[in-house]
């Protein structure tokens, strides 16, 4: 199958196109290459000795959506493409509410208009707000989002819904738990804009002193050691759950489904550090901080239901993920340009293509 990957580019986009390759599909992506680097296309030929179809391109572009899946006879689509930082998404709720779900009603609306008829949407485990029960079902209540970023993939679900409802297209939800890891060759990885708003890519950098010390949000929480627990799944785990989803999609029959993607295991902030530092040797330089707006005590999932419909598990241990992560980061300093620098050459990339869009936008307004 031809598969056009919105958000490819990036950290869980970027595997997912690895697993799709080695099971026989043809990616397609489309990234606007805001918050992922051009390299990763050179890094994805080296692991899977393919190049890779690509396209810069904002997905809210629907004519071009259109045009780019019936050029490639695309037969289905993965949509990544969102912003994902709960923090900044605290601090700039606009920003998230505008590009998450104008990107995916265009995407929608695109497939629509180019009669394609099967969808992948990355949502996540923030759906649920503050859960009331452990461990977390597809059937746990969906509580009021504690932060815009799991409003934006609420609303991005009831979306899905009623327009499934009403047309050809069938959907698969996967609510993805905390992803982490890097690919074992450590050619691709998770590389964060600026500052680091998930855990351990931050804990990571500053292990290699490339930030200041690793903040604990809080360790007051009613967990065994105060801080908060989270179910962390290998990112390479993750991305094989879409190639399973792909396959699922091929014989159902259901308007919507929906699947936790997560371990079952809880694992606490201070438990991530004392296994880092075990698996790698490395001491983590790190501080305990008040709890960050927006952080829930602990969630973890239970993925029975994807276990047994979609016949995937996750594989992969947490040590396994750490020291991933960490081969990744060190083969990041072998670059010519260290991550910072690369960071910031992205935040000019992103910048340009801002200042380019309000000057097409201007154009077009003075022109009507």
């Amino acid at each position: 199958m031809n598969i056009l990957l919105t958000g490819g580019a990036g950290f869980i986009g970027s595997h997912t196109a690895v697993e799709l390759i080695e099971a026989g599909h043809t990616p397609i992506i489309v990234d606007s290459l805001v918050n992922s680097d051009p390299e990763v296309y050179k890094n994805l030929k080296k692991i899977t000795n393919s190049d890779v179809i690509h396209y810069e391109n904002d997905c809210r572009d629907t004519a071009k959506m259109v045009r780019i899946m019936k050029k490639h006879k695309c037969q289905a689509v993965i949509h990544f493409a969102a912003y994902k930082a709960v923090g900044e998404s605290v601090a700039t709720p606009l920003k998230y509410y505008t590009n998450n779900l104008d990107s995916l009603t265009s995407i929608l609306d695109a497939m629509e208009l180019a009669s394609v008829n099967e969808f992948i949407f990355s949502s996540s485990c923030t759906i649920y707000g503050d859960p009331k029960k452990l461990p977390i079902t597809e059937k746990s209540p969906i509580q009021p989002a504690t932060n815009p970023y799991g409003a934006t993939k609420q609303m991005a679900e009831r979306i899905i819904e009623d327009v499934c409802a009403s047309s050809s297209i069938r959907a698969v939800m996967l609510r993805y738990f905390n992803p982490i890891g890097a690919h074992p060759s450590s050619h691709i990885g998770e590389l964060p804009i600026g500052t680091p708003n998930c855990l351990v890519p931050y804990l990571t950098q500053a292990t290699a002193q490339l930030r200041d010390p690793l903040t604990v949000y809080g360790d007051d929480y009613d967990t065994p050691d105060g801080s908060a627990i989270r179910d962390y799944i290998h990112v390479v785990d993750l991305a094989k759950a879409h190639v399973k989803s792909m396959d699922y999609l091929k014989t159902s029959h259901k308007d919507v489904s929906v699947f936790n993607i997560g371990t079952g295991t809880g694992t606490s902030v201070l438990e991530v550090i004392d296994k880092f530092q075990k698996v790698t040797g490395e001491q983590v330089p790190y501080r305990v901080g008040p709890r960050r707006e927006g952080d829930v005590a602990q969630t973890y999932a239970s993925p029975k239901l994807a276990q047994r419909v979609l016949g995937w598990s996750a594989e992969k241990s947490i040590d396994e993920a750490l020291l991933d992560a960490w081969n990744w980061q060190l083969e990041l300093a072998k670059k010519p340009h260290n991550i910072l620098e690369r960071a910031e050459e992205m935040v000019e990339h992103a910048e340009t293509a801002i200042e380019e869009t309000i000057r097409e936008s201007w154009g077009m307004a003075a022109d009507a």
